[in-house]
């Protein structure tokens, strides 16, 4: 996974705090995305993998006002 092109959102500051970092992969032998996840304050801990619609799912219901 060290390959992967992390980033945060540009609504988090560079003062540290609570903040993930994503990356997206193309799965192997199809065109589905999977999205990484991981703490930025610990870039070599445990990483979360979900499928592009789990993630989908999941912005869309905490952005919804």
């Amino acid at each position: 996974m060290s390959d992967l092109a992390w980033f945060k959102s540009s609504y988090s500051s560079d003062e540290g705090g609570n903040c993930l970092e994503v990356a997206t992969c193309p799965s192997p032998g199809d065109r589905a995305t999977t999205i990484h996840i991981r703490d930025s304050k610990n870039p070599d801990g445990p990483v979360l993998t979900l499928p592009a619609g789990a993630w989908g799912a999941f912005v869309a219901d905490v952005v919804r006002p």
